[in-house]
């Protein structure tokens, strides 16, 4: 988080993490689309010849609220592949909220939770816990043979604490769900870190449904939250948070 007392501005910065081609970017494209032009910034991406992102995409979203606060939102996505483990560790460099985007697919259990273990692993470089980090999981590509059944999901989210949702970026579902809960549990964290809304005379869940409105939804913020599975309790980092077995 960066703060101007002066200009009064505040910065979050959100990346969305995970394995190789799960739909990070994807996500961030459906966002662009979704947002208000007055809301959303240029999308800025580097892209390989594959269309796999090569070191990361960002998408720049902004919010003035009655109080004189300017919000910056800066979503970032990380590279997946195992080669650029590197920028994976520069990317998450600061990030106030994280959401992992997890392929649904049966075949792709390894991959999420290698992807799941490496988030883990550069986060505590940092000296960040990665139950003290805000955190989404959104199980996507749920339109693709092999996906893992809605009933799976949910129970191996009730044994979690974050919430998870549902999603096919490619069609836009689920992705302003999972942002808006990213979002909700970023804000609370900082909120709850720094009195926020006590410094500035700043409602976070007026924020929050608001930059909801912004992207499209005409649901309630807490009918978009409810829209998650929420978890019971935390397990470590192995591949049941992500799709794996017991």
């Amino acid at each position: 988080m960066q703060l101007d007392f002066v200009k009064r501005e505040l910065t979050i910065k959100l990346v969305y993490y995970g394995p190789a081609l799960s739909g990070k970017t994807t996500n961030l494209q459906a966002l662009h689309a979704a947002a208000d032009g007055a809301t959303r910034g240029r999308l800025m991406s580097l892209d390989t010849k594959d269309d796999r992102t090569l070191f990361f995409d960002l998408l720049p979203l902004s919010y003035v609220d009655v109080s004189g606060l300017s919000v910056r939102l800066k979503v970032f996505t990380v590279p997946g592949q195992v080669i650029h483990g590197s920028t994976r560790r520069l990317v998450v460099q600061g990030a106030d909220g994280v959401a992992f985007i997890a392929d649904s697919r049966v075949s792709e259990t390894d991959a999420n939770a290698e992807a799941f273990v490496d988030l883990k692993d550069n986060l505590a470089a940092q000296g960040i816990a990665l139950e003290k980090m805000p955190l989404i999981i959104q199980f996507n590509k749920r339109d693709l043979p092999g996906a893992r059944s809605v009933d799976e999901i949910a129970e191996m989210a009730r044994k979690g604490t974050e919430p998870v949702y549902l999603a096919t970026a490619t069609r836009g579902d689920g992705v302003v769900e999972s942002f808006v809960g990213l979002l909700h549990r970023t804000w609370r964290a900082l909120d709850e870190q720094h009195a926020l809304g006590e410094k500035f005379s700043f409602d976070g869940d007026v924020f929050v449904a608001d930059m909801a409105k912004k992207l499209g939804q005409s649901a309630t913020l807490s009918e978009l939250l409810g829209r998650a599975v929420a978890g019971r309790r935390k397990l470590s980092a192995t591949k049941i948070r992500v799709g794996g077995g017991p």
